[in-house]
């Protein structure tokens, strides 16, 4: 099975703008989610998707630096530009992809366990799904995100999907239709739902100040890949660093749909 993780990357961001440039510990929160991304063990192929707009010249040349492969693509049609992604990918290396993983920048503290987790899931059951993720529900802490389909349904989800949500989050064309597609969701083994209550994505000031603390406490330059674990620890020795972005958890994108989205409820969501 052929896997390229797709990385969605851009600047435009309207909470906060050029969060994925933002410094820590001397590179960008991008090339760090991208470390931890590529410390997962599962063997997969990793594109950057960024917007064709000059304002995310910066992402290219991150990218560049780092010697990964970066496609530019629609600057709001994130369904279209994963495929154009995938597509892009298959020209260069020639290899054909089974696999499309989508995992969104504004997860730079994602634990690579738990990337592999989500794909041994999904691979040990080829056939039997059509999207797997970990969110649907979601008990992971948020920013955690993995998402796998199918390359032949990414297509398929091109070609159809009509809603602008569908188009700009990528996937909700699947796992908002339940009765046409078999959806699969891994929980956290831990029996616990963190989902609504612990944040570690980043939309706003607070998150990069919390995620920068984070970083400061546990990176270490010989053992640079910390876990989910030790984030918790930290945050159960040190509470006043959870406090630093809680007024901001569970609040996602879910809010401005509530009422449309047949498959969330309020209580997944935050408004604030």
């Amino acid at each position: 099975m052929s896997i390229l993780v797709v990385v969605q990357a851009r600047t435009g961001s309207s909470r906060l703008p050029n969060k994925t440039l933002f410094p820590i510990l001397g590179e960008s929160i991008l090339w760090r989610q991208i470390e931890r991304i590529q410390a997962a063990k599962t063997p997969f192929a990793l594109v950057v998707a960024t917007t064709i707009e000059e304002k995310d010249d910066p992402i290219r040349q991150i990218c560049k630096e780092h010697h990964l492969e970066c496609f530019s693509g629609h600057p709001t049609d994130l369904l279209d530009r994963h495929l154009k992604a995938t597509q892009f990918f298959e020209q260069i290396s020639g290899v054909k992809i089974n696999t499309v993983v989508k995992i969104p920048s504004d997860c730079p503290l994602i634990d690579p366990e738990v990337i592999d987790t989500v794909l041994s899931f999904y691979t040990s059951q080829q056939g039997n799904y059509d999207f797997v993720s970990n969110l649907h529900p979601a008990t992971y802490p948020d920013g955690n995100d993995v998402e796998c389909m199918p390359y032949d349904l990414l297509e398929l989800a091109a070609k159809e999907a009509s809603k602008p949500y569908e188009r700009e989050h990528t996937t909700p064309f699947f796992w908002e239709q339940p009765e046409r597609f078999r959806i699969g969701n891994v929980v956290w083994g831990s029996g616990l739902n963190y989902s609504m209550s612990h944040r570690f994505t980043i939309d706003y000031q607070e998150d990069y100040d919390f995620i920068k603390v984070v970083y400061e406490k546990l990176y270490k330059p010989e053992s640079p890949i910390f876990s989910l674990s030790d984030i918790l620890a930290l945050l159960e020795n040190e509470p006043e660093i959870y406090q630093i972005n809680a007024k901001y958890a569970g609040v996602n994108w879910y809010r401005h749909h509530i009422g449309e989205l047949k498959t969330v409820s309020e209580k997944e969501t935050k408004k604030i």
